[in-house]
């Protein structure tokens, strides 16, 4: 779970106190942090239109970049302003951001511990982050870099950079430490329902493969994208063509976050975010039990039940089926 840590465990530094409350008070929960996390996994993946989506398959210069989107991303969602340098320094440009009047560097090491650290940030602060895909959590928090807190790489080292020795990592202020992030359901399904579902024959196919396999749980809609290895990746989903209308007919329902979050809810499921679906199978309840669609009440069905009767229509799906087209 999510844990925060007490900022007075560390040695006094006033300059660090202050960027740690601007970063709590920016996101309470992590919750904005763990997004942009997961945003920028999914775009290094680019999952639509190379069909990959574990870090394994990425290739060197790719992982290299991943902390540059990491610190665009994170800029984009927090509007962080650009670092200032110091005016009586000409040769101090400024770091990635300024937070709280103070400049910070952005660091991410997919090696929990091994930020690069160059001399430009020495005696400076830096927010440093971490993540697993595979576990579903990511770790930020922010640690002034000390040389005292620092040890070197090879004689070889060209750029010179270091790395926080054990007593540095010890001194990070940990602001999430194994926190939460969106998961990437590919990495969570058995690898034989993967690869079930990746050889489907049509973006349709593997994008109801994907649902069926994945039955309760929250679906990214970066792993729709993937499977479907189309850019327009909803049009798979939603009706008139797409895997609601194959599915719907044995009783399967497609919860979008964006739109039908209280029926998944009303359900019994996972409630989804804006970016998240997640499928069921329903048949007809007893009054008051479950979700009321389409004037009758809906539950999920058991495993040993058999759905004998379609899936009823989305609230939104149900409102376009009544308004006449223009």
């Amino acid at each position: 779970m999510s844990q925060l840590f007490d900022v007075y465990a560390h040695p006094d530094d006033p300059a660090l106190d202050e960027v740690v409350e601007e970063l709590r008070r920016g996101d309470p929960k992590g919750r904005r942090w763990a997004e942009v996390i997961r945003h920028t996994y999914d775009m290094i993946y680019n999952g639509a239109e190379t069909g990959r989506y574990q870090w394994a398959e990425l290739a060197k210069t790719e992982k290299t970049h991943f902390g540059t989107l990491f610190e665009i991303n994170a800029q984009r969602e927090f509007g962080f302003a650009d670092g200032t340098g110091d005016a009586d320094n000409p040769i101090d440009h400024g770091l990635d951001f300024n937070i709280a009047g103070h400049d910070i560097d952005a660091k991410w090491s997919q090696n929990d511990g091994r930020w690069m650290l160059p001399p430009e940030v020495f005696e400076k602060l830096a927010l440093v982050a971490t993540g697993s895909d595979p576990r579903s959590e990511f770790s930020l928090g922010v640690v002034r870099v000390r040389r005292e807190y620092l040890t070197t790489g090879s004689e070889g080292n060209r750029d010179k950079k270091s790395w926080l020795s054990p007593l540095g990592r010890a001194q990070v202020r940990w602001l999430w430490r194994h926190a939460p992030m969106p998961s990437n359901i590919l990495l969570q399904l058995p690898r034989t329902k993967i690869t079930h579902v990746l050889e489907g024959n049509s973006g349709i196919e593997r994008v109801a493969r994907l649902f069926l396999a994945a039955e309760g749980q929250l679906v990214h809609r970066t792993a729709v994208a993937t499977v479907a290895r189309q850019l327009d990746h909803q049009k798979r989903v939603r009706r008139n063509g797409g895997a609601r209308d194959s599915l719907g007919q044995g009783g399967w329902l497609i919860m979008s976050g964006a739109y039908h979050a209280p029926v998944a809810e009303a359900l019994g499921l996972t409630r989804p975010g804006g970016a998240e679906y997640i499928a069921a199978r329903v048949v007809k309840a007893d009054e008051g039990v479950g979700a009321f669609l389409q004037g009758e009440w809906w539950r999920v069905a058991r495993d040993d039940e058999t759905s004998v009767l379609p899936a009823p229509l989305l609230p939104d799906e149900e409102k376009r089926r009544r308004t006449p087209a223009s």
